[in-house]
C-alpha cells in the first residue's frame, strides 16, 4: 500500500482520505495512520501547490545556478549546500554529477534581484569557485504537471 498511496499523494496532494481509501482499497483509519507514519519518517517532507505564474499578473523568473565549489575537509559539500539552502530565496539546491557539483534553483521577481543574489550572495562564499546561470524562459512541464496543454479539438470530423 505504501509505494501507490506515495504515488497517489505525490500527484494529487489535496485528495480526500475517503477518495485515497477506495482507490487503495483500505480502511480510511489505516490510510490515516499511513500517511501520519510518513510524514513521521520524513518521507513526506510537504505539501505544495504547483502554480504557473505565467497565467497571473505576478512577475516571476526562475532561475537554474550550476555551482562548483571546493568540498570543505570532513563535510564534503553537505556545509556549503547548507549555506546556500538556508536563504529564503533559494526554492532547490542538488548535488550533481557532471562539470558542477550543486544545482541552485531560485525564484526571484526580476532577473537583476537573481543576478544580485548570485554576485552578492552566493559568489562570495569561501567554498564556491564558479557559477552559470540560465534563466528559465518557459515552462512546458514541472513537476510531473503539463502546463502548456495543447486544447484538442473534440469536433466530430465529417468526410465526403
Amino acid at each position: 500500500m505504501r509505494e501507490e498511496l506515495l504515488s497517489i499523494v505525490e500527484k494529487n496532494s489535496r485528495i480526500d482520505l475517503k477518495e485515497l481509501a477506495v482507490l487503495l482499497g483500505a480502511e480510511e483509519i489505516d490510510v490515516a495512520n499511513e500517511l501520519a507514519k510518513l510524514e513521521a519518517e520524513g518521507v513526506i517532507c510537504g505539501y505544495h501547490t504547483l502554480i504557473d505564474w505565467e497565467k497571473t499578473s505576478i512577475e516571476m523568473v526562475t532561475a537554474l545556478i550550476e555551482v562548483k565549489v571546493t568540498p570543505q575537509r570532513g563535510q564534503g559539500f553537505d556545509h556549503i549546500a547548507e549555506r546556500i539552502y538556508n536563504y529564503p530565496e533559494v526554492k532547490a539546491v542538488y548535488l550533481i554529477s557532471g562539470g558542477y557539483d550543486l544545482l541552485v534553483t531560485l525564484e526571484e521577481k526580476t532577473l537583476k534581484e537573481i543576478s544580485r543574489f548570485v554576485s552578492d550572495k552566493l559568489s562570495t562564499l569561501d567554498s564556491v569557485l564558479s557559477t552559470a546561470t540560465h534563466f528559465i524562459l518557459k515552462k512546458y512541464k514541472d513537476h510531473g504537471t503539463i502546463l502548456d496543454k495543447k486544447h484538442e479539438d473534440s469536433r466530430e470530423v465529417i468526410t465526403p
